[in-house]
Parts: structure tokens; C-alpha cells; sequence
């Protein structure tokens, strides 16, 4: 009798100290359903959960679509999924809500964990496709009573190292929220000029040493540093800023690391453009009184959503706007760093 192969077995990556520091390393908040209790130790320590993301402004967001049972409504950006569990619920079983992502990676994975706690196809359907094609969804199961987008980056996305997010963590400079198509962010530095990559800081991030740092990554570039990993822009960024003095160094460097990846992230994925489009064609998904709440991360984004919504509503378009940014309680940006910059907008169709 032939004998079948066996797989092999792996071992469990471990980790060295009391804590693991690495993505890979932390494999009990990677499997929520089995460790609970460090899911929730991580929570309470005011942290994100690896593989995990906690959504913000959850209560300001129900307090304004004020959903009903019945009605239909749409996702644009899925994530992880925490929104979209929290107004299904409000459903209570009766209407339908549709998710959008352009991520294949994360959008299966939230689809599979929503199916697990009792949301089917009869109630969620989960698409892959980016929101700027929300005149697509709609035409096909619109017009919606209720939209939410939220802006933000998951924290899934930006804590594996594999996606290349994050300047702290070591990994490919990819930065892609589809990583099947489209060019990786270290493609885009291979050819960018001086002058476009100053310009990409200061419009996608108002980096204030624009010029320092698209000199020393173009500079390095040309002289066969490829700027192919997190690590080497980090060090590229640190070098180029090493005229500042020593007590400022550090905090400069940090936040010129996230203002970087934040451009780079926002024109590999063009993310302007997308966000114009779906903006131009958000009010026309809506159904009459349909209500949309948008969720923004930086400046760009907002004035964007700003000047859309006021736009739209001397046009009769919108029957209401917010006069006022609505921010996240002290309460949640003090247990979840990443809640800090948030900022949410809302509109009411005519």
C-alpha cells in the first residue's frame, strides 16, 4: 500500500521576553473566539487587539441614522466590520445591508466572522468593490434609507507588517488597500521626481520638512537605495532630518514617518479621487430623508466631505448638514489612540 505524505508540522512562532512584540508573534490575539480573556486585557490597556480593529464614533453614528427595522443601507467601507454588526442590530433581523471594500484579504475575513454570528446573505451581502462605485450598488439595490464611509485605515491593515502600513513595523513598502492590482508605494519612489514627491507630502500630509525628506529619498533612489521596505524610508526620513536639534529629533521623526506613509498611502491608492466620486455621487444612492454619516482621519479628507455637503445642499440636494464636526468622547479617544483625529460629518437627502 502506498503511503501518503504527512504534513508537516509547524511549531507556534514564539516569542522572547514576557510579551510579543511582532505580528506573527501574537497568536493569541490573532484567535479572538479562543482567547477571550487577552483580547479583552489588551482592550482595557487602551490597545487595538492584533488582526483586530475597534470601531469609533459607533454610538454617535446610530445616534444619527437612527436606523429602523426594514429599511436598506450601505456599508462603503466594511473593515473589520464593527459598524456594520452594530447596525445590524438595529435591523433586528428585518431589511438588508450591503458591504463594500476593495481589500479581498480583509472583506472575506469580515464576511465569514459576520456569517458566524448570524448574518447571512439574507440580511448582508458583502462586495468587493470601491465605494467610489456606490452609483453600481445602488442602481442595483437603492436607493438607501441610510450610508455610512469611514475613512480610517483598519487596524488590520495597518499592524501587519506583510501590507507594509506602518513605519513601525519592518516589511515591503507595498501600502496597496487592494494588493492585487496597482502599483506598490516603493514602484511609485523608483521614478518620482523631487519636485512631485514635495508636493505629495505637503498636499496628501502638510509635512513641514516636504523639501528635506523627498531630497534625501530621490537622492538615495538615484544612488541605487531602492526605497523598497518600511525600515529603509524610516531611516531615509531620520537621516534626512538629522539637522534638527537632538531634543526634538525624535518626536520629529515620528511624526514626519506617519505624515509620509500617510501621502504615499493616499496617492497609491488615489484616494482624493475616489473620495471625490463617491461624494459627487452619494446624494443620488440616497432615498428621500436617506441619511449618510461620513468618518474622516485628517484634513484633506474632511474638507472634501465639507465642501461636498454644503455644495450639494444649496443645490437641494441635501435638506441638512452638520454645522459642526461631531469628535469621538474624551472617554473613547483616552482608551483608543487611533480615535483622536477622527472626525464625523452627516447628511440628510431632501
Amino acid at each position: 500500500m502506498e503511503q501518503q505524505p504527512t504534513s508537516e508540522h509547524r511549531r507556534r512562532v514564539r516569542y522572547s521576553g514576557t510579551h510579543p512584540k511582532h505580528f506573527s508573534e501574537k497568536y493569541k490575539e490573532l484567535q479572538p473566539d479562543k482567547y477571550g480573556e487577552t483580547i479583552e486585557k489588551v482592550i482595557r490597556k487602551g490597545g487595538t487587539p492584533a488582526g483586530m480593529h475597534i470601531s469609533i464614533c459607533v454610538r454617535e453614528i446610530l445616534d444619527f441614522l437612527n436606523i429602523q427595522p426594514g429599511q436598506r443601507g450601505l456599508d462603503a467601507t466594511l473593515g473589520y466590520g464593527g459598524h456594520t454588526q452594530a447596525m445590524l442590530k438595529c435591523l433586528d433581523s428585518k431589511g438588508h445591508i450591503y458591504g463594500l471594500d476593495v481589500d479581498p484579504i480583509e472583506s472575506e475575513k469580515t464576511r465569514k466572522r459576520l456569517e458566524a454570528l448570524g448574518y447571512g446573505p439574507d440580511i448582508l451581502t458583502v462586495r468587493q468593490m470601491n465605494f467610489a462605485h456606490i452609483d453600481k450598488i445602488a442602481a442595483e439595490a437603492g436607493p438607501f434609507d441610510f450610508v455610512l464611509a469611514d475613512l480610517g485605515v483598519s487596524s488590520m491593515q495597518i499592524d501587519n507588517p506583510e501590507r507594509g502600513f506602518s513605519y513601525k513595523f519592518d516589511g515591503p513598502l507595498d501600502l496597496r488597500l487592494n494588493p492585487e492590482t496597482g502599483i506598490t508605494a516603493a514602484h511609485r519612489l523608483k521614478t518620482i521626481s523631487q519636485k512631485e514627491l514635495e508636493g505629495m507630502l505637503v498636499e496628501n500630509a502638510d509635512e513641514p520638512y516636504a523639501g528635506e525628506i523627498s531630497r534625501a529619498v530621490v537622492s538615495a533612489v538615484k544612488k541605487g537605495s531602492p526605497m523598497d521596505t518600511t525600515a529603509r524610508l524610516r531611516q531615509t526620513i531620520e537621516e534626512a532630518l538629522g539637522f534638527l536639534p537632538a531634543a526634538e529629533q525624535k518626536e520629529a521623526v515620528k511624526k514626519s514617518c506617519a505624515r509620509t506613509f500617510q501621502a504615499l498611502r493616499i496617492d497609491v491608492n488615489s484616494e482624493f479621487e475616489v473620495l471625490y466620486e463617491f461624494l459627487e455621487k452619494l446624494p443620488h444612492a440616497l432615498a428621500p430623508g436617506g441619511r449618510a454619516a461620513i468618518l474622516t482621519f485628517h484634513s484633506g479628507e474632511d474638507r472634501l466631505v465639507k465642501q461636498s455637503f454644503k455644495e450639494y445642499k444649496k443645490a437641494g440636494l441635501y435638506l441638512d448638514i452638520a454645522q459642526e464636526i461631531i469628535r469621538p468622547s474624551a472617554r473613547e479617544r483616552a482608551s483608543n489612540s487611533r480615535a483622536k483625529s477622527a472626525k464625523l460629518r452627516w447628511a440628510v437627502r431632501a
